[in-house]
């Protein structure tokens, strides 16, 4: 696969760019190398861009305060979280229902606003979340519930979350901790690659999703979330994904640069 080209001019049919955040644009704190000059250029060209994250532990106005202090000033109208995502889908498919949310503070209160009924008691769904608050009291809580029967609601399948010094364990190892436990996966699981997410992204954007790119650093999300769901798909490769993965993959991106900053000729 050809890396750094748009052989098939793939890009300049694209009106809005969905993007991944930690590994693609940031990693903590830090700008990944032109991520800024490449967001600029894409208004410049008259296209828009989103920030779609599978990240849950952070709402959209943690996001945005993130970004302003790393001096981009957006609304949270350009920040789409899988938590949101997995509020539209309890509103529509569990009205009413209590919830148990194995997530933190930020999540939780997001939850609320939005008229979700959260209950650590008497539960009639469980949803779990990148909770950085995890402790083994809500280990044991949330395999019981789990074990119980009640339908089993997860945010996003990542299993890493990528920063400045390495990684460190996401929902998706929760997800596996509970399996080992409570012997089930989750019955939905909301956040990309996963069609829940992406009817959430295409309904806040009024677009179509063959006006939409998918680029992100992970096949088996952000890629696969453009594959599965009619978006094209670009990979960068400044975050989890390498270039000998690639060839060993079952989902391949269209697209393969090696950060945002080599996409900036193609704008």
């Amino acid at each position: 696969m050809f890396i750094n080209e748009d052989k098939a001019g793939i890009i300049r049919n694209i009106k809005v760019f969905a993007l991944d955040m930690d590994g693609t644009v940031y990693l903590d704190e830090s700008w990944i190398d032109g991520a800024r000059e490449f967001l600029e250029r894409i208004e410049e060209s008259g296209r828009s861009y989103v920030f779609l994250t599978n990240n849950s532990s952070k709402n959209p106005q943690n996001y945005v305060k993130k970004l302003h202090r790393m001096g981009l000033d957006v609304g949270e109208e350009k920040i789409i979280t899988s938590g949101q995502a997995t509020i539209f889908y309890l509103q529509r498919n569990y009205p009413g229902k209590r919830v148990f949310l194995l997530g933190n503070d930020f999540l939780k209160a997001e939850f609320e606003h939005k008229g979700i009924i959260l209950d650590d008691v008497t539960p009639d769904v469980v949803v779990t979340a990148f909770d950085t608050s995890l402790n083994y009291k809500k280990m044991c809580r949330v395999c019981d519930f789990v074990r119980a029967g009640l339908p089993y609601i997860a945010t996003h399948p990542d299993y890493n979350c990528p920063t400045k010094n390495g990684f460190v364990p996401d929902a998706g190892a929760i997800h596996a901790f509970i399996k080992a436990s409570a012997g089930r996966e989750p019955d939905h699981i909301i956040g990309k690659p996963n069609k829940e997410i992406i009817k959430y992204l295409l309904a806040r954007i009024d677009k179509t999703g063959d006006e939409v790119m998918m680029v992100g650093d992970r096949l088996y999300t952000d890629i696969a979330a453009g594959v599965n769901n009619g978006l094209s798909s670009m990979l960068v490769l400044s975050g989890e994904t390498k270039r000998e993965d690639i060839a060993r993959a079952k989902i391949k991106p269209q697209l393969v640069f090696d950060s945002v900053k080599e996409i900036i000729p193609f704008l």
